[in-house]
C-alpha cells in the first residue's frame, strides 16, 4: 500500500473529526436551584439533613455554628477521598432534590458539571468504576496474550532473535497506555478528586494521542524510523501541550472533550477506510470497531441522564467498549500473524 495513496485522506479526515467534535458544557441547573443551595446551607449549619445525620459534619453546640468545623476524623482508606461536610451536603441534598422531581415527572438535571448518580459504599459511580476495571482485565489478557503469540508461538529474526513483525514495539505502547489509561478510568469513576480527575483526563488523552499515532503508522504501512518521526512528532507535540494545559493552566472539560472527540473520530475513520481499501483478513473486525467507536464517542458526547440512579451516557460508552477491546486485540494478533507469514515466505 503506498504511502503516497494514503496521505491525500489525512486532511480531510482531520477536517471532518473536527467538525463533528461536540462541545461538552457543564450545565449548573442542578446547582442553581433556591432549594438545592439552601438545603446544602441548612445541612452545613446543622450537620444533618431532616432526621438524617451527616457524619461528616460537626453538628453545632451550645448555640455556636459549625462554622469550619466541616472535618471529622476518617480511616486512612476513606481520607483520599476528600469527603466532608460540604461534599456529603452536596451529595445528600442532591439526592433529596432529585427524588423530589422525579415525583413530579421532572427530568434529572446536573449538579456541579456531574449528573446526580447514586453512591454503593464507597464508590461514587459504581458501575462505570466496575466497567473499567472489567476493561482494564481485557486489555491486560489482549497484551499478554499478544506478547505470548509473537515471542512463543511465531518464529523470530534468527540473527537477532526479533519479530518479523515490523509495529511490535508500537503495539505493545499501546498496550501500556491502554492499562495506564483504563486504570485511571476506574480509580476517577471510583471517586472523583482534584488529584483523580487530572489523572484521568491527561491519561485518556495521551491514550487517544498515540492511538492516532498508531492508526496513521499502520494504515500507511510506514516502517522506516524517519516517516514514523515525522508522523509521530507533532501528534506527541500537540497532545503533551494539551496535557500540560489542563494540569497547568486550566482544566477545561469541554475543551478536552472536544480534541479527544476529533482524535478519535479521526482513528476511527482512517482505520474504517483503511479496511474497506484493503484485503486485509481482519477487516470486518476493524470496521466493525470503527463503526461501534465512533457510536461510543457520540453517545458519550451527548450526555445521556442517568437512569436507575446508576446508568448513565458514560457507563454505556464503557459497556460497548468492552467487546471492541476484545476484538481490537484480536485484529493485532492477526494483524501479526499475517505480516509474519507474508515476511517469512519472501525471506524463504
Amino acid at each position: 500500500m503506498g504511502q503516497g495513496r494514503w496521505r491525500p485522506w489525512l486532511l480531510p479526515l482531520l477536517g471532518l473529526a473536527a467538525a463533528f467534535a461536540v462541545a461538552a458544557v457543564d450545565a449548573s441547573e442542578g446547582d442553581a436551584d433556591p432549594l438545592y443551595k439552601a438545603c446544602v446551607e441548612e445541612c452545613q449549619k446543622t450537620g444533618s439533613l431532616k432526621e438524617t445525620s451527616v457524619k461528616h459534619c460537626m453538628a453545632p453546640t451550645d448555640g455556636q455554628p459549625a462554622d469550619k468545623s466541616w472535618y471529622t476524623q476518617e480511616p486512612l482508606y476513606l481520607q483520599w477521598k476528600e469527603w466532608n461536610c460540604k461534599s456529603e451536603c452536596r451529595y445528600h441534598c442532591m439526592m433529596e432534590r432529585e427524588n423530589e422531581r422525579k415525583q413530579l415527572g421532572l427530568q434529572p438535571v446536573k449538579y456541579h458539571g456531574k449528573w446526580p448518580l447514586a453512591r454503593a459504599s464507597v464508590f461514587e459511580e459504581p458501575l462505570s468504576a466496575a466497567l473499567s476495571a472489567l476493561i482494564l482485565v481485557l486489555q491486560f489478557n489482549g497484551w499478554l496474550s499478544f506478547f505470548l503469540l509473537l515471542y512463543y508461538k511465531l518464529p523470530l529474526r534468527p540473527e537477532t532473535h526479533k519479530t518479523y513483525y515490523e509495529y511490535t514495539g508500537l503495539w505493545h505502547i499501546y498496550g501500556l497506555l491502554a492499562m495506564n489509561s483504563w486504570f485511571w478510568s476506574a480509580i476517577y469513576h471510583s471517586c472523583d478528586t482534584f488529584w483523580t480527575e487530572k489523572l484521568y483526563f491527561s491519561s485518556a488523552a495521551a491514550f487517544l494521542g498515540y492511538s492516532l499515532i498508531l492508526a496513521i503508522l499502520r494504515t500507511l504501512n510506514l516502517r522506516d524510523e524517519a516517516s514514523r518521526v515525522m508522523v509521530a512528532a507533532p501528534i506527541l507535540a500537540f497532545v503533551t501541550t494539551h496535557i500540560l494545559y489542563l494540569n497547568f493552566y486550566e482544566l477545561d472539560k469541554g475543551l478536552n472533550m472536544k480534541v479527544c472527540t476529533a482524535i478519535s473520530v479521526a482513528q476511527f475513520l482512517l482505520w474504517a477506510l483503511w479496511a474497506v481499501m484493503t484485503r486485509h483478513p481482519s477487516r470486518l473486525k476493524v470496521i466493525f470497531v470503527a463503526i461501534g467507536g465512533v457510536v461510543s464517542v457520540f453517545l458519550e458526547a451527548y450526555d445521556i441522564p442517568p437512569k436507575w440512579g446508576y446508568v448513565d451516557g458514560r457507563a454505556i460508552c464503557l459497556a460497548v467498549a468492552i467487546p471492541l477491546s476484545y476484538l481490537w486485540w484480536s485484529f493485532a494478533k492477526e494483524d501479526a500473524e499475517m505480516r509474519t507469514s507474508a515476511i517469512t515466505k519472501k525471506t524463504r
